[in-house]
C-alpha cells in the first residue's frame, strides 16, 4: 500500500499533465482552423484577432477569483469542474453559425480553463516537497507543448476528414471524459495517513517548515498580496513570457501558412518543432532548478536562474521576422519556445516557495496568472491590427514579443525578491 501512495502522486501530476494538454489542444484548436472559419464566416485579420482574443477575456479576468475558489473548495472539485465546463464549450464552439456565437463559446470557453493552471499549482504544492516540485511543475507545465505540438497533426487530420466543426467535437470529449476520471481518481495527500502515515506525515512536514520558521501562520487576506514587490514582479514576468508563448498559440499557424507558405500538411509536420522542443526546455527548466537546489544552492539562485536566463534566450523570437531562410527562422522559433518553457516550469514552482500559508499558493498563481494572461488578450488584437495595418506582416508583433522577453528577465532579476514565504506585513 506504500508503494501505491509514492506512485499516486505520479499519477496524479500526469493527470494534471494530461489535462493541460487537452486544455492547450482546444485553445490552439481555434488557431489552426482559422483560415478556414474566416473563409466560412467572412471574417477579415483584425475580426479574427478579436475572435481569438475573446478567450484570453474571460480567461484573465477570471483567474483571482478562480484562484482564491480553488484554495477553498481544493482541486478535486475545482479541476474536475473547471475541465467539464470548458470541454461542454469547446464542443459548442462546432456548432456556432456567426461570429457573435463564436466569441460567446470562446468567452464562456475561458471561464472553465481559467482553473486550470492555479488547481495544477496547488496539486504540485499539495503533493511534492521543495526539491521535488520544480520537476513535478515542470511536467504540468510541459503539457501545453505537447498540447500545442499534437494540435498541429491532429487538428489539422481531423479538418482534412470532416471540417473544423468536427474537431471541436472531438477535441470536447475527450475533455468530459478526463473530468469524470479525475473526480473518481484525485484525493489529497492527508487522506493516505492510514496507509502510508510516514511518508504523509514527512510530506506535511515538507510543506509546514518554511511557515513555522518565519512566522507567518497569522492571517494575511487576498488583498494584502499585492503589497509584496516580489507579487508584482512575477506578475510583470508572466505577462511578458505569455506575450511572447501566446504568439504560438494564437497567431503561429497563420504565420507559417500566410507567410512562409506553409500547406495545411507541413503545418501538421514541421510546424511541431517548436513545441516539441518546448516540452525538452520545460522539463530542462524544471530539472535544472531542483538539480542546483538538491547541490546546495540557495532556492533564490536555483528559481532565479532559470527564470532570468530562459527569457533572455527567447528574446530571439524577434530575429524570426528578418531572417529568409524558412530552416533558419523555424530553428529560432524552436530556441525561443525552448526557453520560454525553461524559465515557465520554474513560474508556477516558485508560487509555492513564496506562498506564506498554503492557502494561498492557487491565489497567487491566479493573480500572477491574470497579469500573465493579459498578455494573451494584447498578443492576439495587437497582432491582427498589426496585419490590417502592414498588410500582413508579422515584424512588429514579434520584435515586440522579443523585447517584453528582455523586460520579463529584468522583472525576475530586479522586482521579485528571496525565494521565501511571503512576511507578515506591519
Amino acid at each position: 500500500m506504500i508503494v501505491r501512495f509514492s506512485r499516486m502522486r505520479w499519477l496524479i501530476i500526469g493527470m494534471c499533465f494530461l489535462a493541460n494538454a487537452i486544455n492547450y489542444i482546444d485553445r490552439a484548436n481555434l488557431a489552426i482552423a482559422a483560415p478556414h472559419i474566416r473563409m466560412e464566416l467572412g471574417m477579415d485579420a483584425a475580426t479574427m484577432g478579436v475572435v481569438l482574443s475573446a478567450f484570453f477575456w474571460t480567461y484573465a479576468l477570471c483567474q483571482m477569483p478562480a484562484g482564491w475558489f480553488i484554495d477553498k473548495v481544493g482541486v478535486r472539485i475545482s479541476l474536475a469542474a473547471a475541465v467539464g465546463w470548458w470541454s461542454v464549450f469547446t464542443a459548442i464552439t462546432g456548432l456556432v453559425h456567426s461570429i457573435g456565437a463564436m466569441l460567446g463559446a470562446r468567452a464562456l470557453l475561458g471561464i472553465g480553463e481559467s482553473a486550470a493552471v492555479p488547481s495544477f499549482c496547488k496539486t504540485a504544492y499539495n503533493w511534492f516537497p521543495h526539491k521535488e516540485r520544480g520537476i513535478a511543475c515542470a511536467i504540468f507545465d510541459s503539457g501545453n507543448r505537447v498540447g500545442s505540438a499534437l494540435s498541429m497533426p491532429i487538428i489539422a487530420f481531423i479538418i482534412a476528414m470532416i471540417g473544423w466543426r468536427g474537431s471541436f467535437m472531438i477535441t470536447g470529449a475527450i475533455g468530459i471524459l478526463w473530468a469524470i476520471l479525475w473526480w473518481f481518481i484525485y484525493r489529497d495527500p492527508e487522506k493516505f495517513r492510514d496507509i502510508a502515515p510516514k511518508q504523509v506525515d514527512a510530506l506535511l512536514a515538507d510543506r509546514g517548515t518554511s511557515i513555522e520558521e518565519t512566522g507567518t501562520e497569522s492571517k494575511i487576506s487576498w488583498l494584502d498580496l499585492f503589497h509584496y514587490r516580489t507579487i508584482w514582479g512575477l506578475m510583470i514576468g508572466l505577462f511578458c513570457l505569455n506575450f511572447a508563448i501566446y504568439f504560438f498559440i494564437t497567431w503561429f499557424p497563420s504565420y507559417l501558412m500566410e507567410t512562409r507558405g506553409f500547406s495545411l500538411k507541413a503545418l501538421g509536420t514541421l510546424g511541431m518543432l517548436p513545441p516539441l522542443c518546448g516540452i525538452l526546455g520545460s522539463w530542462s527548466g524544471g530539472f535544472t532548478s531542483d538539480f542546483l537546489l538538491r547541490h546546495g544552492h540557495s532556492m533564490t539562485f536555483s528559481r532565479k536562474f532559470c527564470l532570468v536566463l530562459g527569457m533572455l534566450v527567447s528574446s530571439c523570437i524577434a530575429l524570426c521576422a528578418v531572417v529568409e531562410n524558412v530552416w533558419v527562422c523555424l530553428a529560432l522559433f524552436s530556441l525561443s519556445y525552448a526557453s520560454l518553457s525553461f524559465a515557465g516550469a520554474n513560474t508556477f514552482a516558485i508560487v509555492g516557495e513564496i506562498a506564506p500559508t498554503p492557502k494561498h499558493v492557487a491565489s497567487i498563481t491566479g493573480i500572477m496568472n491574470f497579469a500573465g494572461n493579459l498578455a494573451g488578450i494584447f498578443i492576439t488584437t495587437f497582432t491582427g491590427v498589426m496585419l490590417s495595418l502592414t498588410q500582413g506582416s508579422f515584424l512588429i508583433p514579434l520584435a515586440v514579443a522579443g523585447g517584453l522577453c528582455i523586460l520579463g528577465a529584468l522583472s525576475y532579476l530586479g522586482l521579485v525578491g528571496r525565494v521565501e514565504p511571503l512576511p507578515k506585513r506591519n
